[in-house]
């Protein structure tokens, strides 16, 4: 069973991460719930055998289900659901403005990108660069 939780959650991990490596910010979203889901079945398959509930008086110790796999579990599952919200704000802001939900490449970010390369062909397409975008955005 556990070879099986463990199959799952590579699934869901690699499933996951192929989704946010594409250009799309509605397949980056769902990539990242996938991403989610996995961690929370790692971390369950990780707290072992079940056991009872820790409230002492109620039964032996050594009974004793952990409950740190759980609260962690429970954390992920938070701030896996505000990230979520705050790509989808993201995502919706996106749409207002370009009525897409393709994520573009900031222009300084091919520069750096492209630093082994002469100064003059650097500054060459940084220039172009600009004034396509100039051009786009009138």
């Amino acid at each position: 069973m556990t070879v099986l939780l463990a199959l799952a959650a590579a699934v869901l991990f690699a499933t996951g991460t192929w989704l946010l490596l594409q250009r799309r910010l509605s397949r980056i979203i769902v990539g990242l719930g996938l991403l989610g889901h996995g961690a929370n079945l790692v971390l369950i398959t990780a707290g072992g055998r079940r056991g009872t509930p820790p409230l002492i008086g109620e039964s032996e110790p050594s009974t004793f289900a952990d409950p740190l796999p759980q609260a962690m579990a429970l954390t992920a599952l938070v701030i896996t659901f505000g990230v979520t919200a705050f790509l989808l704000a993201m995502g919706f802001r996106s749409w207002q403005l370009t009525h897409d939900d393709e994520v573009e490449d900031d222009i300084e970010d091919r520069m750096i990108g492209r630093a082994g390369r002469p100064d003059d062909a650097v500054d060459d397409e940084l220039a172009a660069q600009r004034a396509q975008a100039e051009e786009d955005a009138s």
